[in-house]
């Protein structure tokens, strides 16, 4: 079957597990696109919004890739992790004794504009060569650091061990580096054991479809 001209956004409920190019592959794959890019990579450990630009609409991707993200961000404090997320190794289990107003008083101090060192584990480019590459290997990389802002950092919900966080912040912002910072502000240490991106400027993932029911549907519907 010939490849359609297609131009549009279409709105991606992204899976944990794939990567952003995945995901845009099935998606273009499914509604047999001829042009289509996405903006903003999501990791695989990530879920949720991931808009993709088809035909015409790709020339407006940067409009995306610059407007402020939304992320619901689960935090388990108490473990840090060589990756600061659920993929790297145990580096340290320390003991949780943290109260509200401690918590409250992290998040004041990481809202605003802050200077971010970006993670090692992250796809940025060093001599033609992904910054993770160099982890995997043991070489640690002079890196500067990124201006960024942190717009609206909320308690969503807080058990011992388990931190939630509603995080609206400027593009380029890495979550699992502000995951990192919190549990360091509260002694006990943490990693981001999930993230799921809820907003990219106006759009949102109430409006988003899933791989699966896109499949579902009928070629005329999709």
């Amino acid at each position: 079957m010939a490849r359609r001209a297609l131009h549009g956004v279409l709105l991606l409920d992204k899976p944990v597990g794939l990567s952003s190019n995945d995901a845009l592959q099935k998606a273009k794959r499914l509604l047999n696109a001829e042009k289509a890019g996405h903006t903003g990579t999501l990791d695989p450990l990530a879920s949720g919004l991931l808009p993709l630009c088809f035909g015409a609409a790709t020339k407006f991707s940067q409009v995306s890739l610059d407007a402020d993200k939304r992320y619901t961000a689960t935090l388990h404090l108490g473990v840090t992790t060589t990756t600061g997320d659920l993929e790297g190794d145990v580096v340290e289990r320390r003991d949780v004794a943290v109260d509200r107003p401690a918590i409250n008083a992290a998040l004041t101090r990481f809202t605003g504009a802050l200077d971010q060192m970006p993670p090692m584990h992250s796809a940025l480019k060093h001599q033609g060569r992904a910054l993770y590459e160099y982890a995997r290997e043991g070489i640690e990389v002079e890196r500067a650091t990124r201006h960024i802002t942190i717009r609206e950092l909320k308690v969503i919900e807080w058990q011992q061990y388990t931190l939630i966080l509603d995080v609206l912040c400027s593009k380029g912002t890495y979550v699992r580096t502000l995951a990192e910072d919190i549990g360091t502000a509260l002694g006990c240490g943490a990693h981001l054991s999930a993230l799921r991106r809820t907003a990219s400027g106006p759009l949102t993932i109430d409006t988003a479809i899933t791989l699966e029911a896109l499949a579902a549907l009928t070629d005329a519907e999709r």
